[in-house]
């Protein structure tokens, strides 16, 4: 009898060949493995997201020593002003504003008095993302002493928002009050496209300013002034 059959196993593979897939096979299945488990911890961490979203509510009685807006939509400085002229904050910032957007413009499109402008808002231009809104915030707050500041943004948003400020600025106590422009509680904005949407974009990005926050990475200030292509017009002193 040959003995070459011998070196033959039952599938019909040589020990030589099957010693080399082995170890293959265990890689791919060690990977899949991997694989599932972050699968799973990141539609876990969505699925927790979601629910501290849609568990926020905007405080009944709000009190501050100032407010913070961070733009996006007139609905979050509308909420800002009424709140400005119910007296929950002294002074209010309009963080973010676009470069071509004027304070009349904003006070046009919110019918506010230009009074209560002129007196108690201010509008940041420098802030280009919300690391950006969390700097200009805590200059603004550095340079009025504030101590307890109310924060409006979208619900969906206000996570981060915190985050950011708090890692700006840890001094200072942060109030959330949200502005909810969809109902998060029943559930039934899994069906809508558009809000699944924002709510995966913001819950990614929640977590890489989380993940960046844990390990203690550095990142851009998010201002325009502190930008290569702002900075070279500037007028050397």
């Amino acid at each position: 009898m040959d003995e070459s059959r011998n070196l033959i196993t039952k599938d019909g593979t040589p020990p030589a060949r099957r010693w080399r897939i082995r170890p293959i096979r265990r890689f791919v299945r060690l990977f899949l493995f991997l694989l599932l488990i972050v699968s799973g911890v990141m539609v876990g961490g969505f699925l927790y997201f979601a629910d501290t979203v849609a568990s926020l509510e905007a405080p009944r009685h709000p009190r501050a020593d100032a407010i913070v807006v961070l733009t996006g939509g007139f609905q979050r400085i509308d909420q800002a002003i009424g709140l400005l002229q119910e007296g929950a904050g002294k002074r209010l910032l309009i963080s973010g504003a676009n470069p071509t957007t004027s304070g009349s413009q904003i006070r046009k499109f919110t019918q506010s008095s230009s009074s209560l402008f002129e007196c108690c808002v201010d509008i940041g231009y420098d802030a280009m993302d919300t690391i950006g809104n969390a700097n200009e915030a805590a200059r603004w707050i550095s340079d009025h002493g504030y101590r307890r500041v109310l924060v409006v943004t979208n619900n969906y948003h206000m996570p981060r928002s915190l985050l950011e400020l708090r890692r700006s600025d840890r001094q200072t106590e942060f109030l959330s009050y949200p502005v909810i422009n969809s109902d998060l509680r029943n559930g039934s904005w899994l069906g809508e496209p558009q809000v699944m949407k924002a709510m995966l974009s913001e819950y990614v990005k929640y977590s890489v300013a989380f993940v960046r926050d844990f390990v203690g990475a550095r990142t851009a200030t998010g201002l325009r002034r502190d930008e290569p292509s702002h900075a070279a017009l500037l007028p050397e002193n």
